[in-house]
């Protein structure tokens, strides 16, 4: 990617926005592990891909350019933090 080419700003997103969220929305088509596909497509770790990901997922321009993606990431994340904290409390869920 050039650089700068993340920089440019399309309905609140940057280009490095959407393509996160097009991979995400078909993350599945790519041969091998999901992990192996972030470091190929956006040089970064998969814990920092994580990070962009549930940042961006917060933001009303992500809602408003896919919201039933958005809306699922985020039932998927909360559900994940539910389990962990049961987990800690030693309940099952």
């Amino acid at each position: 990617m050039p650089a700068g080419a993340s920089d440019e700003v399309v309905g609140g997103l940057t280009r490095r926005d959407r393509e996160v969220l097009a991979f995400e929305r078909q993350w599945w088509r790519y041969a091998g592990a999901k992990e192996q596909a972030i470091r190929e497509l956006f040089d970064m770790s998969s814990t920092r891909y994580y990070q962009v990901l549930n940042t961006l997922i917060d933001t009303p321009a992500a809602l408003a350019a896919d919201p039933l993606l958005v809306k699922r990431l985020r039932r998927l994340r909360a559900s994940r933090q539910r389990q962990r904290s049961a987990r800690r409390l030693g309940i099952d869920v």
